[in-house]
């Protein structure tokens, strides 16, 4: 799809990805962002319509879409993520805050949307996935079960709404500078070279963008001898 003159809605877009994401729209000449988050007084990012959207809320999300129904583009960005095994004492607390997020907040937004979207022309998702999808080490444990599942969910959404002609990408990455990984130590990637390749995927018709290296070594060490998602090394 196009950028230009489009309408878009972001979840998460008060920091982080979110908030690149509504800075490289305008930028690409969407003519109307709403930046969702679950204070909208945190939303500073000048020339976007900020709503009121915790995704894990249903309340929240019928206010959106009955707010926005001109929305062609949906980015489920919003997310959260905890360091931990699943072997921690807390670890089944823990799973089902990050998948109420990451999993079922996605489910809920595209359920909702997907109806405005076909009104709207078909338009598109792009879920905010990461490598997480597919390697899970144990350091974020459930965060990338979470993911694991996002990534399940996207894989579904293309033949589910392809009758509608909805386009949905799939956006894979490492470790992005942000909030959320501010206390891991690892090479990242800036939020906005992140979102500009997204973007460009988009506009490109893709369904799947892996956004910096680490996404493309991992996705081809999937079909390796010893693939990427295995513990590597003696």
């Amino acid at each position: 799809m196009k950028i230009k003159g489009t309408v878009a809605l972001v979840t998460g877009a008060n920091r982080g990805i979110g908030l690149a994401f509504t800075r490289e729209l305008l930028a690409r000449g969407a003519r109307k962002v709403y930046a969702g988050a679950r204070d909208p007084s945190t939303v500073e990012q000048p020339g976007v319509e900020a709503i009121r959207l915790d995704v894990t809320k249903p309340d929240q999300v019928a206010a959106a879409v009955a707010r926005a129904g001109d929305v062609a583009l949906l980015i489920n960005n919003a997310g959260i993520a905890h360091q931990g095994g699943f072997l921690a004492l807390d670890s089944e607390e823990v799973a089902r805050r990050q998948l109420e997020t990451n999993f079922f907040g996605v489910l809920r937004m595209s359920k909702v949307f997907a109806p405005t979207l076909a009104a709207n022309g078909g338009g598109a998702i792009l879920n905010v996935l990461s490598i997480a999808s597919w390697v899970n080490s144990g350091r974020l444990a459930a965060y990338a079960a979470s993911k694991t599942a996002a990534w399940s969910l996207t894989n579904s959404l293309r033949y589910e709404l392809a009758p509608q002609k909805t386009q949905v990408l799939a956006l894979h990455m490492g470790f992005v500078d942000t909030d959320l990984a501010s206390a891991i130590d690892a090479p990242k990637s800036s939020p906005a070279e992140i979102v500009k390749r997204a973007l460009d995927a988009l506009e490109s018709g893709f369904d799947e963008v892996l956004a910096d290296q680490p996404a493309m070594l991992t996705k081809k060490g999937l079909t390796a001898p010893r693939p990427s998602y295995l513990p590597q090394g003696a």
